[in-house]
């Protein structure tokens, strides 16, 4: 009886093993990480957890819901997190972030949705992907090598490349009102994981 559970614990560290190797995209010589972060209430947003909540519909102003994780510098650090639209009564909101610290800070990479579920490059408004409707659950990656690329993931496909400059960075998700955009919205996220390399 012994040997049979000691036989099942070991396929069953082998499984989640394998799963956590499979998570993220671009598999091979990734390292988890654990970065920290705090979270970030202004306007009318407000966070519970993993759910961010933008509970006006005011179109000026600061309103954010978001997580704000510790700035990194070089190498290559990636991000996966599914998030799901629960309401949506607003429009183009930032959900996924990659932003430029300090000395030099300011949005490298801003990833938001319209009503209506289309994904899309806020700088640029390159559309990354649809289907982001309310109720759905939406997995995204992205992958950014410091001074080189940016490249981000839907459901595990690859939908967009930017270029980035070298530099300090720092990740941010959860709900955001863009300068064209309002509440109200709820989103929430699950599945947060970061690796580097």
């Amino acid at each position: 009886m012994l040997r049979k559970t000691a036989v099942l614990a070991a396929l069953a560290a082998l499984v989640l093993g394998a799963q956590t190797a499979e998570a993220q995209v671009e598999p091979g010589g990734w390292s988890s990480d654990s970065p920290g972060f705090n979270v970030q209430e202004r306007g009318c947003g407000k966070v519970d957890n993993l759910t961010f909540t933008l509970t006006c519909s005011t179109a000026s102003g600061d309103q954010r819901a978001e997580r704000r994780y510790n700035t990194y510098s070089g190498g290559t650090h990636q991000f996966e997190g599914s998030f799901r639209i629960v309401s949506m009564g607003g429009t183009r909101i930032s959900l996924k972030q990659t932003f430029r610290d300090a000395p030099n800070a300011g949005p490298d990479f801003m990833m938001a949705v319209e009503r209506g579920g289309r994904l899309y490059a806020v700088h640029g408004g390159a559309t990354i992907a649809s289907g982001a409707t309310v109720g759905t659950t939406v997995k995204v990656n992205t992958v950014h090598q410091v001074g080189k690329e940016h490249r981000t993931y839907i459901n595990g496909s690859l939908k967009y490349k930017s270029a980035s400059a070298g530099g300090n960075y720092y990740d941010k998700f959860g709900a955001y009102r863009t300068a064209s955009g309002q509440g109200p919205v709820t989103v929430v996220w699950s599945g947060i994981q970061f690796w580097k390399k």
